[in-house]
């Protein structure tokens, strides 16, 4: 199989985007038949997914020293903040507790660093403090010094960096809790000259470590069940198991870069060419180094610059949007980890996207309940959105849906929460999320892949697009599924595209706006949520 076959001499190079959604004009081809680090790659996905129960299996006996290091940091952080910013409540002590874990957390090390960035990407899921802080993990982290980067450049590459790059940079272009970046440029690129690239390199002994710290989450989490109020409402033992879900495949870059190749022919396939991934080079990829080509652009909250460069913003997001959803829900492969370090905006207009680390990857039945729980969003189907949600694991098969509604008022008109006191906010939470727990309700690892590219997406509107009518683009976006792939919904989900209809009543009761109201922009939704996060900040940590 050709990744992306040779173009010949006068030949449109628009050929390599309908295989690979690579940039124009790269640095080399993709030859499948010689990319040696892709021998077996099935094979070793399938053996470091198989690690995660053995990791994750609950210990009778603590598992080593590590877990009076663990203790000793994250218990000193939360009795400081006990004794100093506690006491004077509300903003400044949830900040305080806030920087104190992100401290601590970077003091333990990738694992903890790694929870922290997950965290950072949860705009609107976790207290707005905390995830500030932790956005201080995602490029902020100390980077290794350049002869422990060189030595493992060296041992995976078979050579001196000085004999295959000409440059290497001594100081990191990001350094992240598994790895860090490097520019460099190859002494003898493709076609016989210097060639810039990026470098990815693993931090040393991170694969130990994170054995390690998975197994001390492993041990702590059944004893957290019930002992603080975050554990109250969570499954401590569930939430070690996701994460390590989502950690362990990004301890071997080779998986990295089948990723990259994957996600590039979806987009390729799908006729999105709004989208550009960087190219893994055809032998410079071990478990843990990575070269790929470099591309550049914009930072994605530099909104004015890419204004000014011409390159409609509403768009951006609109792209951003169908490109998502489509990977997920056609072709069941999606980057699983968008915030704005992951992705820039180039000089064309098309989003480069990096670090695919973590991509969700649905087998046919998780994509076709990913595909029936946007059709039943988007026509006010109550039932089938339950039945979406439990076919991808987040309830157990057996449970009863009808009474899952009634016990959730499901079938009761929507609740405006902004009439609603920080009492009764916070009450009305507590009682669904509860409620939910006891039909024993979890949050499957692409799921919460899902859900946390939908709040970035949301953020990326808010800041590129706020004017945007909201129930204009929901209605663009489910017609755009209806038109162009109705064949596809037919087949998978037996739904006639003729007869779909979009009703948005349910979306616009339960943010308290009438059924009539045709148009809503992103900057009215936002000022609604204000209000109900003021109302839940006014509580005390």
């Amino acid at each position: 199989m050709v990744v992306e076959p040779p173009i010949d001499a006068g030949r449109s190079s628009s050929l390599a985007e309908r295989v690979g959604s690579f940039s124009d004009h790269g640095p080399w081809r993709l030859d499948a038949s010689e990319l040696a680090w892709q021998r077996n790659i099935d094979l070793r996905r399938r053996v470091a997914r198989r690690r995660v129960p053995e990791l994750v299996s609950p210990r009778r006996l603590p598992p080593g020293l590590r877990v009076v290091r663990v203790v000793a940091d994250l218990g000193g952080a939360v009795l400081l903040w006990r004794l100093r910013e506690r006491r004077r409540g509300g903003g400044v002590s949830r900040a305080g507790i806030a920087r104190r874990l992100r401290r601590a957390a970077e003091r333990l090390g990738p694992t903890y660093i790694k929870l922290g960035q997950i965290i950072s990407s949860g705009d609107g899921i976790f207290p707005e403090e905390l995830v500030a802080e932790f956005k201080l993990c995602r490029d902020q982290v100390p980077a290794e010094p350049y002869d422990v980067i060189a030595a493992v450049v060296a041992e995976e590459l078979g050579g001196p960096i000085e004999a295959m790059f000409s440059e290497f940079d001594e100081t990191p272009l990001a350094a992240a809790s598994i790895a860090q970046v490097h520019r460099a440029v190859l002494r003898e690129g493709p076609g016989g000259g210097p060639c810039e690239v990026v470098v990815k390199v693993q931090r040393p002994s991170v694969a130990k470590l994170v054995g390690r710290d998975l197994e001390v989450m492993a041990w702590l989490a059944p004893i957290l069940i019930g002992r603080i109020p975050i554990a109250a409402l969570a499954n401590p033992p569930a939430l070690v198991e996701l994460f390590a879900q989502t950690i362990v495949e990004e301890l071997d870059f080779r998986l990295e870069a089948q990723n990259m190749l994957d996600v590039a022919r979806s987009f390729a396939e799908l006729g999105q060419d709004g989208f550009v991934v960087p190219r893994p080079h055809p032998a410079l990829v071990t478990r843990r180094v990575l070269v790929m080509e470099r591309l550049s652009g914009f930072d994605f909250d530099q909104v004015a610059e890419i204004r000014a460069a011409g390159i409609d913003t509403h768009q951006l997001v609109r792209t951003g949007m169908v490109g998502f959803l489509e990977g997920c829900m056609i072709h069941g492969v999606f980057h699983g980890d968008l915030h704005g370090g992951n992705l820039f905006v180039m000089a064309d207009g098309r989003t480069a996207l990096l670090d695919f680390g973590i991509v969700g990857r649905l087998d046919q039945a998780r994509r076709v309940a990913f595909l029936r729980l946007l059709i039943a969003s988007t026509t006010n189907d109550v039932r089938g959105q339950l039945g979406a949600i439990r076919d991808l694991g987040a309830l157990p098969p057996d449970t009863d849906l009808e009474a899952v509604i009634t016990d959730l008022g499901l079938d009761l008109p929507p609740i405006d929460p902004t009439t609603l006191s920080r009492d009764e906010l916070v009450s009305e939470m507590n009682r669904i999320v509860k409620a939910l727990l006891g039909y024993g309700a979890r949050m499957p690892k692409e799921l919460m892949l899902f859900a946390k590219n939908m709040v970035f997406l949301d953020a990326a509107i808010a800041n590129l697009a706020p004017d945007v009518d909201l129930f204009g683009e929901i209605t663009h976006l489910a017609m755009y599924f209806a038109q162009t792939h109705g064949a596809r919904i037919a087949a998978d989900v037996g739904l006639d595209p003729s007869a779909y209809e979009v009703d948005l009543t349910a979306m616009k009761s339960s943010i308290g706006i009438e059924a009539d109201v045709e148009a809503m922009t992103y900057r009215d939704l936002q000022a609604r949520r204000a209000l109900i996060q003021q109302r839940l900040g006014e509580r005390s940590v």
